[in-house]
């Protein structure tokens, strides 16, 4: 008799073979079937509310968002969280896409995984559609000429409304859409979007939101005198800091020994001595608008006041590396060698009030590195949240049509042709490899049946005249939603860059094979604590 070999420690939890792939399928579908109403202009949302010590509530149908939110932990499934996230990173939408092509791919995968044929087979079929639909797509991108500025601004706009169309802030479109292009143009020599910040106010309506071209912040905790400061100056020098203007307070064990009453006076007025020499450089630098991560004290506020120089102390990191940006300020850990060279200059600062809030404003500034910052208003803090979630898709879909200016057709058109042209390649496949290859053409179809399921409408109906229409060679025909039809997407200005469908189909057609590929799932148990 063979002796039994322990290899695992005991507890071990192993599962492998053709069961292990279909229930990592199966964990896919369920992320699908949660992800597919989201999809398209009347997609639905969904509200998130989480316990515990980050409780909250969250309303979205960004799929990032709600694939992160719902915390998922099967070991399969969190393949589609991460090439949601790698989608919101590099093209900043189509995430709910990239899910529901990679959950489709599995889910025409499944029958095949049960007819015991080898998953090799069907990854190496994957690969051959995906190849073939990345070149096919190639050929179908439409490029816009940059040169001609006016319809150039027009193509980002029809990007960003198409971004938009699915989002809560849909019927705002036309005013976010020519929001995003503006911040984006303004931006356009460093396309570095952490130039671009965003601010929340609440109360008011969603239209009184507005896009600064410059720097604005909430006004920072203030001490007793900051109301005496000037809140506007033009063309003035701005100083930027990290270090704190207050008096230090000792030590709680700190012991100094005196003979006398003057000693212990010199000691107290050494110290008044330190800040004021501090406050003194500062003043003769010329500068009017003075900004510190650091605490400024009450003693520093009055004292700014005295001199008409304005002073905010805790300013937020970010906020201050963009002021630096704009007016071309050097942050200072030392007030030893104060000079123009280290003093950024702005052409308007102005204190004004946003809704309940007071913000300050730096704009018209002179350098090089544009900044942007974007303050959003609404109803409520929820709505808020999802409109900056939104505009954040927009402004990224504008970025990369910046960046590679050609377009396709949306509403399902680019994947139907797409569906149509792999379906004639699988013909020219005289192994089984071909079913492989005909099932990722089905499943590409998944895009315009949901919206059109989402939508209301008879999914069925709709996708076979989306069919017919691309059999006689309409290439831009898809989903019309306010119609309940089909319509040409690139005459109706549903455009979208041709980077969101090529990372979304390259990135869904990895998951699946990745996941394909794991036979066997090992689960070690924790033992004393140790795992």
């Amino acid at each position: 008799m063979q002796p039994r070999v322990v290899l695992l420690k005991e507890d071990t939890d192993t599962s492998q073979g053709r069961g292990q792939i279909i229930s990592n399928i199966n964990a896919c579908e369920a992320v699908f079937e949660i992800l597919k109403t989201t999809l398209g202009p009347c997609g639905m949302d969904k509200l998130i509310y989480t316990t515990g010590q980050r409780s909250g509530v969250t309303i979205s149908n960004d799929g990032a968002t709600i694939i992160k939110t719902l915390d998922i932990v099967h070991p399969a499934a969190r393949t589609l969280v991460d090439i949601s996230r790698s989608q919101d990173t590099e093209v900043g939408d189509g995430t709910t896409s990239v899910t529901l092509l990679a959950g489709e791919f599995l889910r025409q995968s499944k029958r095949f995984v049960e007819d015991n044929v080898h998953p090799q087979v069907i990854i190496t079929g994957y690969r051959l559609a995906c190849e073939q639909a990345l070149k096919r797509l190639g050929e179908l991108q439409i490029n816009i000429d940059k040169n001609d500025e006016e319809k150039y601004r027009d193509m980002l706009i029809k990007c960003a409304s198409t971004a938009l169309n699915s989002k809560l802030i849909s019927g705002q479109k036309k005013f976010f859409s020519e929001m995003a292009v503006d911040a984006i143009m303004h931006i356009k020599d460093s396309l570095d979007l952490s130039k671009i910040g965003s601010k929340r106010v609440t109360g008011g309506s969603i239209t009184d939101s507005l896009l600064v071209e410059g720097v604005a912040f909430l006004k920072t905790f203030s001490y007793a005198g900051f109301e005496q400061q000037p809140k506007k100056f033009e063309n003035a020098k701005v100083l930027c800091l990290n270090l704190e203007l207050e008096l230090k307070k000792e030590r709680g064990n700190a012991e100094v020994r005196i003979q006398d009453v003057k000693q212990y006076q010199s000691i107290v007025e050494a110290e008044w001595n330190i800040i004021y020499r501090k406050l003194d450089a500062i003043k003769a630098s010329g500068a009017k608008i003075i900004l510190s991560k650091l605490p400024i004290g009450d003693l520093a506020t009055q004292y700014f006041a005295d001199n008409d120089i304005f002073c905010a102390g805790r300013v937020e990191s970010g906020d201050l590396d963009r002021v630096c940006a704009a007016t071309g300020a050097v942050i200072q850990t030392s007030l030893n060698d104060l000079n123009d060279g280290v003093l950024g200059t702005v052409g308007l600062f102005e204190e004004r009030q946003i809704g309940s809030e007071r913000f300050n404003f730096f704009e018209k500034c002179p350098t090089q590195t544009k900044t942007a910052t974007i303050i959003l208003r609404g109803g409520s803090e929820q709505f808020i949240a999802e409109s900056e979630r939104s505009l954040h898709d927009a402004i990224m879909i504008v970025k990369r049509a910046v960046v590679h200016h050609s377009v396709v057709g949306g509403g399902g058109a680019i994947e139907m042709e797409l569906a149509k042209h792999i379906h004639t390649y699988a013909k020219t496949i005289n192994s089984k490899v071909q079913l492989v290859v005909d099932a990722y053409a089905k499943a590409l179809e998944v895009i315009p049946r949901q919206l059109s399921e989402n939508a209301g409408f008879d999914a069925t109906d709709i996708v076979n005249k989306l069919r017919a229409a691309h059999e006689r060679g309409e290439t831009w025909m898809g989903v019309d939603i306010e119609n309940e039809g089909i319509c040409d997407t690139i005459e109706n200005f549903i455009w979208e860059p041709a980077l969101v469908r090529r990372n979304a189909l390259a990135a869904a057609t990895e998951a699946a094979c990745l996941i394909l590929s794991v036979d066997e799932t090992v689960t070690n148990q924790k033992a004393d604590g140790i795992q």
